[in-house]
């Protein structure tokens, strides 16, 4: 089944718009921010829009690239902060006098927010900030970006965010501003059930084990220790293997180095960033999803892998009770607690029946409230709003 906006004849009722999206990452970055951005910047050029992203990269220069048909203006960074985001804003300004905007929209409410709401305030222009996750969750607690945060949480015209704690926590920051929940959204034709892999499972080394998997970039936020902890106790009670997709985040791989160290036969399979065409073979080869964050937003991966029918183990961390309900669509244990977290695993390895029954319930919860038809058209009727006023 085709989404709506493929669907010959079938249009928005909305005038075609010229949107800047302003993110803190993009493709190729790795991580779930980047992801996001794209999955909503190639739904809008679906829809017949207009899209211009503006993204930070990690030097001087400024280079201007198109990355799956979407515009990209990579934004440099100077050795002074005050120099980065007074150029940032320069480069905003002289994007839309050249090319006008209707609607400036910045995914993650940081510093780039921030330049997007004064530049919005300063040309008279509709601005969106949208909370995904570690803005609100850590960033905010950084004296340099607080300020920030605060004023482009109070200044926009709009705010947006993808969980129900995420809203609470922009609310409780701009106590007089009403937040929309719009859901991160998942494309369940690609992410999907599918027959095992078995030549892929075979390269991999996953043959005769439970494989336990984590999709993203593993590190500390994302309970890359207590997974390790959990994967353990498993490890010695049930034939399993460990397989992270998505590498490891640079500032954490000595942790995984030591764990490999100290835990020489425990088999751990490391696959490098992985193209989104190619997730859902990964998925596909996953017993129990395992996402056990400290801190989080609502994770796509967690979202890929209810519609690939995985039987998933997460924490309440964050969204992910906005996805997953304990006992039917997968099961939930406290962020940290290790113990529950194995017990937990070793409950779904063992009971083929129940894993099946809470992926069914997973893809079946994907299928009715996270879809990307709702992601786009709640966007596009904000975006209509506020540029009708």
């Amino acid at each position: 089944m085709r989404p709506k906006w493929e669907k010959p004849g079938f249009c928005y009722p909305v005038k075609n718009m010229r949107i800047a999206l302003l993110s803190e990452k993009y493709p190729p970055d790795p991580g779930g921010l980047a992801a996001s951005v794209h999955r909503l910047a190639q739904l809008l050029l679906t829809a017949g829009h207009q899209v211009q992203v503006f993204a930070p990269h990690d030097t001087p220069e400024s280079p201007r690239v198109s990355i799956g048909g979407v515009d990209v203006q990579r934004l440099g960074v100077l050795r002074r902060t005050d120099d980065t985001l007074a150029e940032w804003f320069n480069t905003l300004i002289a994007h839309h006098r050249s090319q006008p905007f209707d609607v400036l929209h910045a995914y993650y409410v940081t510093q780039l927010a921030f330049v997007g709401v004064y530049a919005g305030r300063t040309l008279g222009l509709p601005t969106i900030v949208s909370a995904r996750g570690n803005d609100l969750d850590r960033a905010v607690f950084d004296p340099a970006k607080t300020a920030q945060v605060v004023y482009a949480l109070q200044q926009a015209d709009a705010i947006t965010a993808n969980s129900r704690d995420l809203v609470r926590k922009a609310q409780a920051l701009a106590p007089t501003r009403s937040v929309q929940l719009i859901p991160n959204g998942v494309d369940a034709q690609h992410f999907r059930p599918a027959p095992r892999d078995e030549q892929l499972a075979q390269s991999l080394g996953l043959a005769g084990r439970s494989v336990i998997g984590f999709v993203g970039e593993a590190r500390s936020k994302k309970g890359l220790a207590s997974l390790l902890i959990a994967y353990r106790s498993v490890a010695q009670q049930r034939p399993a293997v460990l397989l992270l997709v998505g590498g490891v985040r640079r500032d954490d791989k000595e942790l995984l180095k030591v764990f490999q160290k100290q835990q020489p036969d425990l088999p751990i399979v490391v696959v490098p960033y992985t193209t989104r065409e190619a997730l859902p073979a990964y998925y596909n080869l996953i017993d129990v999803l395992v996402l056990p964050s400290l801190r989080d937003g609502l994770p796509n991966a967690l979202l890929e892998g209810m519609a690939c029918e995985c039987a998933v183990v997460a924490t309440t961390a964050g969204g992910i009770p906005d996805a997953v309900r304990d006992g039917e669509t997968g099961r939930l244990v406290a962020p940290g607690d290790t113990g529950a977290l194995a017990a937990a695993i070793i409950d779904l390895i063992d009971d083929a029946e129940l894993r099946q029954r809470l992926g069914q319930a997973a893809r079946a919860t994907v299928l009715r409230d996270f879809t990307l038809d709702q992601e786009l058209e709640k966007n596009l009727a904000l975006y209509q709003a506020l540029t009708a006023a």
